[in-house]
């Protein structure tokens, strides 16, 4: 029996029956409605075949597989940890400590609480002279730079690393640090898309190459930085598409051996919340497995709690991140692990479509610099940047622990370390919203009509949307009548109440209510009631509760009213 059945082979179906199939069973619906949009315009199909792909992309299909594995370093994913420190002693105990567990990339970001003295500096410079480093500086000027000052003259050709700043910073004795990048995350923290960050990565290369003597020297300085998001296979084709891009990028300099550039990248923060911190653990595991499968070279995991105050557990666990999934993945025995996979394939290809018309389309404008005087570059991320934070606020995007699942007795810190103050975090709205709702002590109710089982469904809901900003309602038991709920509203402390029971109970109850209900409590009802909305509106409903609908929004308006009712 075993040998015939290792014998029988199944008949491969081909994509159109498989869409007949998959149209049968939507019953009506249309098979469009399986199509889904990413932020950055690209359509995702619901299947993805080798057929398909073979159509779509063609010959092209190996010439991408063969760049990007070609491009690939061979020093992947080295980890660098960032060091957090407020004294110049506990600055070095904490490099000494990441290095001896497992850190590879001595990682510093000049703003320090402490000075960089010319003790700190001289010391310092022990450690680049040893090991591969990546430094952030603010400018020419940050005090930071002066520890090149401090290496020795006949050790300085083989000190390596990198140097992440805003403009080119020029180390012309230090032939193996590379100090021309591409620091993409600042328009990542603003909102940018992927095709976006791919645009401008292209555009700042054109920039700083047209002012070096030629592309082989400028290749050689040259290295490009992204911020990693939640959105997995998203994250993965961005990283795959530039090396597409960058060997389109190179041939147009008439460079036929495309120059190895490394990616270095980092968790990105603006997905982090200062609710439920240790999603952002989460987070930044799902982040950085997409970094190590898209094939970064240098990968930074910022600690949980890297918003307020990392502690020197936060900053261990960020580093096991990498060291887990660099031991215990596999991934790295692969050279491009997604490389053949039909969606990633066809997703990265997307990517280097759009990324190169949107770079050649600033190019056309004059530049990155005209384009940016232009306001254009600006408009676009902005648009983004609503786009995502509207997707979060409708929960068609799921913020765990800040738009769902979110923990209402959870303490929101006040304090902000300043280095990622200024980015532009989907979960900020809600920390804000929190945070002027605890200080009014603001007290808010549901009642429930019919049954438990008739209004638990709504109830819970309402329940859940009120916790996002830290509101734990007062719950009636269910009633059965008019009266029983007006009895529950006149002995309420709460001074906003959501109506939950189903279609049926809340037609009928809801208009003995609201002729009844206190001046000083402001109903809604959860659920959407187009038929009785204009009539139950005249009549003193405030409004509606449900799913899609913008909690912010809906939120601010009721805390508005709130305020009102309290003068």
């Amino acid at each position: 029996m075993s040998n015939n059945m290792k014998n029988i082979e199944f008949e491969k179906p081909s994509y159109s029956e498989w869409q007949d199939a998959a149209i049968k069973a939507l019953k009506g619906k249309p098979f469009e409605s399986l199509l889904t949009k990413t932020s950055e315009g690209i359509t995702l199909e619901p299947l993805y075949t080798q057929e398909s792909l073979v159509a779509k992309l063609g010959e092209e299909l190996d010439k991408q597989v063969a760049t990007i594995r070609s491009l690939q370093n061979n020093e992947a994913f080295r980890v660098a940890q960032q060091i957090y420190a407020d004294t110049s002693e506990a600055f070095f105990a904490q490099l000494e400590d990441g290095l001896a567990r497992g850190n590879e990339v001595v990682t510093i970001d000049s703003r320090m609480k402490f000075e960089w003295t010319e003790e700190v500096l001289a010391q310092l410079a022990t450690y680049f002279s040893e090991y591969s480093f990546k430094i952030t500086v603010e400018n020419s000027n940050d005090p930071l730079l002066a520890v090149f000052d401090k290496i020795a003259v006949n050790q300085r050709e083989t000190v390596n690393g990198f140097v992440v700043s805003k403009d080119p910073i020029s180390l012309n004795e230090y032939p193996s640090v590379r100090s021309v990048g591409v620091d993409t995350t600042v328009y990542h923290n603003e909102g940018a898309n992927a095709v976006q960050e791919l645009a401008y990565a292209l555009a700042l290369a054109a920039k700083y190459a047209n002012q070096e003597e030629n592309f082989e020297v400028f290749a050689k300085k040259f290295y490009v930085s992204f911020a990693v998001d939640t959105q997995f296979f998203t994250e993965i084709a961005k990283l795959r598409a530039f090396k597409v891009l960058w060997k389109a990028f190179s041939s147009a300099y008439g460079v036929s051996n495309c120059v190895k550039v490394p990616t270095i990248a980092e968790t990105s923060l603006r997905s982090f919340s200062k609710l439920d911190v240790y999603v952002n653990l989460l987070r930044s595991a799902n982040e950085a497995l997409s970094g190590l499968i898209g094939g970064a070279d240098v990968f930074t995991v910022h600690p949980h709690d890297a918003l307020t105050k990392p502690t020197d557990q936060s900053v261990r666990i960020a580093r096991n991140v990498s060291l887990i999934l660099k031991e215990e993945t596999n991934v790295l025995k692969v050279i491009d692990p997604a490389g053949g996979s039909y969606f990633i394939e066809s997703l990265t290809a997307d990517f280097a479509k759009e990324a190169w018309a949107l770079f050649l389309e600033i190019e056309a404008a004059g530049g990155i610099d005209a384009y940016t005087a232009s306001g254009k570059l600006t408009e676009e991320i902005e648009k983004s940047y609503q786009a995502r934070i509207k997707a979060v606020q409708t929960r068609k995007q799921s913020l765990i622990g800040t738009n769902i699942y979110a923990n209402p007795t959870d303490v929101l810190e006040s304090e902000t370390n300043p280095a990622f103050a200024a980015i532009k975090r989907i979960a900020k709205p809600f920390e804000q919203l929190r945070a002027e709702m605890t200080a009014a002590n603001m007290k808010t109710g549901i009642l429930a009509l019919g049954t438990l089982k008739s209004s638990k469904p709504r109830a819970d809901f309402v329940s859940g949307f009120l916790n996002t900003v830290g509101l734990v309602p007062e719950k009636s038991e269910p009633v059965a009548t008019a009266e029983e709920a007006l009895a529950w509203l006149n002995t309420t402390e709460a001074t906003y109440v959501v109506i939950s029971g189903n279609d049926d109970d809340t037609k009928e109850l809801l208009p003995a209510i609201l002729a009844g209900k206190p001046a000083n409590v402001i109903v809604d009802v959860a659920g959407k009631f187009k038929d009785e909305e204009e009539a139950w509106l005249a009549n003193g409903l405030n409004g509606f509760i449900f799913a899609g609908q913008n909690i912010i929004e809906k939120l601010n308006s009721v805390f508005a009213s709130m305020k009102e009712v309290q003068r």
